[in-house]
């Protein structure tokens, strides 16, 4: 018999970004590893979090990889990037010390372990009770204004998680595959 999971609702645009304490893998010396995040860390600047079901897996270090190689333009439009999984801190440092790819990262590796930011934002898978492959923009005053999940086996669209900034920065009407410098829609 399997165990019952509380369910939860997932939260989309509108919604306020829970309220979150995690520790986060910032560097591979482990003096300094490992730092905490909050909702008040990086205050005013727009957040992308995205979640991965587990550490030292397939699809999860392509999604991890190809964030990390977008980082500079996140910054470049004052976003910051967070990744998150349900594994510890110490999962999350082992597999950016064993991974060529991960050792490097820009952004920090959140850990979720006692999924409370998973279960509030609705996204733990219900069979496996990990993390769906979410991704949430945060806009500065903690408002959710982008939500999407994939399958455990997908991978994700890191160019596309960058266009929806640029069209939510705007603060205008942007058409289907709008981007960046292109003509928003004019209301007449």
């Amino acid at each position: 018999m399997k165990p019952l999971m509380m369910e939860y609702a997932m939260l989309t645009v509108g919604d306020a970004f829970p309220q979150f304490q995690l520790k986060g893998v910032v560097g591979l010396d482990l003096n300094d590893a490992f730092k905490d995040f909050n909702n008040a860390s990086d205050k005013g600047k727009w957040k992308v979090f995205f979640f991965w079901p587990k550490d030292f897996t397939f699809v999860c270090p392509t999604e991890i990889t190809a964030f990390g190689d977008m980082n500079k333009p996140f910054n470049e439009r004052g976003a910051v990037v967070y990744g998150v999984s349900t594994d510890s801190e110490f999962v999350h440092l082992a597999w950016r010390t064993h991974h060529p790819g991960l050792k490097n990262l820009p952004f920090p590796m959140l850990s979720d372990i006692k999924r409370e930011l998973s279960e509030a934002l609705g996204i733990l898978d219900k069979n496996e009770g990990v993390c769906l492959r979410a991704t949430f923009i945060v806009d500065p005053q903690g408002v959710i204004q982008f939500a999407a999940v994939n399958s455990l086996g997908v991978g994700r669209n890191v160019d596309e998680v960058l266009r929806v900034i640029d069209a939510l920065q705007t603060g205008e009407l942007c058409p289907c595959n709008w981007k960046k410098g292109e003509d928003v829609l004019k209301v007449a």
